[in-house]
């Protein structure tokens, strides 16, 4: 073959691969480099029972052994911060991350919140990462192209592609209610977990996070904007802040819909607007259905008490409620929860004074007639876990309180003297 010909070969040939490189190859050429494997070890104690003599004498033995995990994550600054899912590296002893490029590095967690499901890791390196950017996910379209990649099964550096399915999705697991999930049809298995989902243009809109395990093609996101509040921050204090709204509701019913003149089946009731709170600053009033938080509608009571536990103080916060026949859209600007108020919400709901003391809190005072009294609470009771959470001080109390705000009672574990005892108290 002459010069002149295999010149017009290799041009054609690599004008078929230019044809080729579509908007998805291009997306994936940009961005692969930024996300990263997750690998974790975490050491698990299994109880036993053996054989013969040991087994009388000791009783069940016991076993500790290493399980590996998988997961992936996404690099978004590139001096090592990562971003992947709280279940991904939830109890894991040891965290590590391998790079695009094969090499592999030990993470530190820098928090994590397991009501987003976000994690924040951070690798030290003496050259910048390739990192993606994270864009928004305030102006998604239901149809529009979106592409993940992560490791599904451990098959690192694996592309998928679908479109946007729908927003607003609310998925409940267990306990925990998960909100505003971006829906997408592009595959997402196990071990796709904390990867990044992309737009068309490359820009992260998205984190993986969850599927339903009996379908096909139905896997969810965390959106981009609600991924920047939580990363930041986890990053500036290694946890999320609560964040004080200042409402309760509770559960509409088809016949208080009625009464109200609301017409749909979706919807929660404001029975109450805390004095000086935030929403009582932005005229929310009790009485009012909140139909809408941002973009998405309210599902119920605890679709709309989720969301507020994932909002962060100094965001903002959209809300279309009806009154009156009439829809009201206003923003409510959350606040760091006071420590006053939790004071008097635990005086107010279970009839407790209480003040840091060693190992957990002591109770200073109980109020005559409340059910703490009735169970024979008395000062100088030692209060060590409220809904399992384990409260060694002020601030470890204040947040398992926040929690508990919505639920109707509380679990307590109380130490007296040398003994331990829980009991259940209306909240």
């Amino acid at each position: 073959m002459s010069s002149s010909l295999l010149v017009v070969a290799l041009s054609l040939v690599a004008g078929d691969v230019n044809t080729r490189r579509s908007p998805v190859v291009q997306v994936v050429e940009k961005v692969s480099p930024a996300v990263v494997y997750v690998g974790t070890v975490q050491v698990v104690e299994t109880r036993f029972r053996g054989r013969g003599f040991d087994d009388f004498f000791f009783g069940p033995q016991e076993e500790r052994r290493a399980v590996e995990g998988l997961g992936s994550g996404v690099i978004i600054d590139p001096s090592g911060i990562i971003v992947t899912n709280d279940h991904v590296i939830r109890g894991a002893s040891q965290v590590h991350i391998v790079l695009a490029d094969g090499r592999q590095l030990d993470a530190e967690v820098i928090g994590s919140d397991a009501d987003a499901d976000l994690a924040v890791l951070k690798v030290n390196t003496k050259t910048p990462l390739p990192s993606a950017k994270l864009g928004t996910s305030a102006d998604l379209m239901i149809g529009e192209s979106v592409v993940a990649i992560g490791s599904p099964l451990g098959l690192k550096k694996t592309v998928t592609v679908g479109v946007v399915s729908a927003l607003g999705r609310t998925i409940r697991h267990e306990d925990r209610v998960f909100n505003d999930f971006i829906q997408t049809d592009a595959s997402i298995n196990p071990g796709n977990s904390g990867g990044p989902l992309l737009n068309i243009d490359g820009e992260v809109i998205g984190i993986n996070s969850a599927i339903i395990a009996s379908a096909q093609n139905i896997g969810f996101a965390i959106p981009a904007d609600k991924v920047r509040r939580i990363v930041n921050e986890l990053t500036q204090f290694g946890k999320v802040r609560p964040a004080w709204v200042g409402l309760d509701v509770q559960p509409l019913t088809l016949e208080l819909s009625r009464r109200l003149g609301w017409d749909r089946t979706y919807g929660a009731l404001i029975t109450s607007v805390d004095e000086g709170s935030p929403a009582a600053a932005a005229g929310v009033q009790r009485g009012d259905i909140v139909v809408q938080v941002g973009s998405t509608q309210v599902e119920d009571a605890d679709d709309l008490r989720s969301r507020l536990r994932g909002v962060t103080a100094k965001s903002q916060v959209a809300m279309k409620l009806f009154r009156a026949g009439q829809e009201i859209s206003l923003e409510l600007s959350p606040v760091e929860f006071p420590q006053k108020l939790v004071d008097a919400t635990v005086w107010e709901r279970l009839g407790l004074r209480l003040k840091p003391a060693q190992g957990g809190m002591s109770i200073i005072a109980v109020r005559p007639g409340t059910a703490a009294s009735r169970v024979g609470l008395e000062p100088g009771d030692l209060l060590l876990r409220v809904n399992q959470q384990p409260v060694p001080g002020a601030e470890a109390f204040k947040e398992a309180i926040i929690q508990a705000r919505g639920k109707p009672s509380v679990l307590l574990l109380v130490k007296r003297g040398q003994r331990g005892y829980y009991l259940t108290l209306p909240f």
